[in-house]
């Protein structure tokens, strides 16, 4: 068997279909996750506390350069090249992660109950041979 071939046969397997498939999906939900705390949570969370925003919480590790006049925010600071320990994103994917990892174990949890709660396949049918040595053995009992 050609490489080729042992490639295309690995590679058409329902397994790495499906894998794909998952990857393409949890790539997709994940954006929409990181939305839900963007834009929905994460300003409700803000406004809780006081009107924060996690987002422009960080901590210049070093002064920027002296020719720098933009605004001392973390995106302008980071463009400008000041490193900086942006604690408020880490909490944002903090957030972001419990989330996400509540929504795969309610779904594991529910895959689980639908497991649970499938009925027991039916026992195989019996062989025509052992029925028919089930009657004989009966018969002679008689």
């Amino acid at each position: 068997m050609s490489f080729s071939s042992e490639f295309k046969d690995f590679a058409l397997k329902g397994n790495v279909m499906d894998l794909a498939v998952g990857v393409i999906i949890g790539s997709a939900f994940g954006k929409i996750v990181d939305s839900i705390v963007k834009d929905l949570i994460m300003p409700i969370v803000g406004k809780i506390f006081g009107g924060l925003d996690f987002s422009t919480y960080f901590i210049a590790l070093s002064a920027p350069p002296a020719n720098y006049a933009g605004p001392m925010t973390l995106e302008g600071l980071t463009k400008a090249g000041v490193p900086v320990l942006a604690y408020g994103n880490f909490i944002t994917v903090a957030v972001n992660f419990i989330i996400l990892a509540f929504i795969v174990f309610m779904m594991v949890k529910q895959i689980n109950r639908m497991k649970k709660a499938e009925a027991p396949a039916p026992a195989p049918a019996t062989p025509e041979d052992v029925v028919l040595l089930r009657e004989i053995r009966d018969s002679l009992k008689k």
